[in-house]
């Protein structure tokens, strides 16, 4: 009886060790298939089809709210809504996407060689930019047990939030709060230095 009350406690304590590990796993392996420009592991740690409705949703919400109710009641300010909806419905899915983030990875990549901002401590034209790393520093918590949040912050300061959904004993990224504040003319940029 007391070893089978020993092996109960240990499975429940294996289970709470994956349970409780899994989302600082899956930052961890977000954060390396980032800098590696990896887009086939980035595929085994986002669920794409939800974080690209969450994003959709936050970018027409976002939309609207800038344009006012003005804008929102008049025949010619809902047609311009509707259709700024749906290009923003458009970029989300075609940048969302793993083929996507890899091409904005590239392009990162192209802007660090161009601006000099190089790994190595020389100026060698030929060394590898420094690796994008937007989850670094991060301040990490759990919401609830199938609800975990990673938070940095632009360099202006404003909260960018990467939420990851448990589902099984899997953590995946569902969802990127933007820092699409009201009161700025524009969204801020995103801290991937």
């Amino acid at each position: 009886m007391k070893k089978l009350l020993w092996l109960l406690v240990s499975v429940l304590l294996v289970l709470a060790g994956i349970v409780f590990s899994g989302p600082y796993l899956t930052v961890h392996g977000l954060s390396r298939a980032i800098e590696q420009r990896n887009t086939a592991t980035l595929d085994r740690y986002v669920d794409f089809p939800m974080l690209r409705a969450n994003l959709r949703a936050q970018l027409s919400d976002y939309v609207v709210r800038r344009a006012g109710p003005d804008m929102q009641s008049s025949l010619f300010g809902a047609l311009l809504l509707s259709a700024g909806d749906r290009l923003s419905a458009t970029a989300v899915d075609a940048l969302v996407t793993p083929t996507g983030i890899g091409a904005l990875l590239e392009g990162h990549t192209l802007w660090k060689r161009a601006s000099n901002d190089l790994d190595s401590p020389s100026n060698d034209a030929y060394a590898a930019p420094r690796p994008a790393r937007p989850l670094k520093g991060a301040t990490h918590h759990f919401e609830s047990l199938s609800r975990f949040t990673a938070t940095t912050y632009t360099p202006q300061g404003a909260p960018v939030v990467f939420i990851l959904q448990r589902s099984g004993l899997r953590w995946r990224l569902v969802d990127i709060r933007l820092p699409l504040n009201p009161d700025t003319t524009a969204p801020s940029v995103l801290p991937i230095p």
